[in-house]
């Protein structure tokens, strides 16, 4: 699914629900930056499957890390369009780290699913979680497998912007005691 809206509704739902933990645009972006890899393989006409090594794992994890270092810098810009849609953003480097990482993993995850040719678990090429999938669920093939994961996708966009519509229109929180004895 190369820069596909699919991996929207996934990404954002998941970063909205956790936003305390999960920096929402290095989260989000990175399910878009891992497929640079598609890009540059298609473009440069390799020869290669176009899911390779950033889309495993191992290496995805080295690709969020260095996704969320290259945004670091970025982060007051992030602030600023997370203030314009009304979302509270609070980051650290760390944080950044976390979410480059687990948003490149839960690309890959839903790619290893879709596509036959992604090798989640490299440098062991001969587990793929697709055909353990479609085989498992007795497709003859994979057609039905991946009706289902375009359906799930869009059901979690219309989850994300439900909950973010929510999130925005709930009345702030009470101030906590211990933040008004502060005051």
């Amino acid at each position: 699914m190369p820069f596909t809206p699919y991996h929207l509704g996934p990404s954002g739902f998941l970063a909205l629900v956790f936003r305390k933990w999960i920096d929402l645009p290095v989260f989000v972006l990175a399910n878009v930056v891992v497929d640079i890899e598609v890009l540059v393989i298609g473009i440069l006409d390799l020869g290669w499957p176009v899911h390779r090594y950033a889309h495993t794992l191992l290496l995805g994890a080295a690709v969020g890390i260095a996704w969320a270092i290259a945004a670091y810098p970025l982060r007051n810009i992030f602030a600023a369009l997370m203030q314009l849609i009304r979302l509270p953003y609070r980051t650290s480097l760390w944080k950044m780290i976390i979410s480059g990482i687990l948003g490149v993993w839960l690309h890959v995850l839903i790619d290893s699913v879709y596509h036959f040719d992604l090798r989640l678990f490299w440098p062991n090429k001969k587990i793929s979680l697709h055909r353990m999938i479609v085989r498992h669920l007795g497709y003859k093939n994979d057609e039905p497998l991946k009706d289902r994961i375009e359906i799930a996708c869009i059901i979690l966009l219309l989850a994300a912007v439900t909950l973010y519509v929510l999130v925005v229109n709930l009345p702030s929180a009470k101030k906590s005691p211990r933040a008004s004895s502060r005051s």
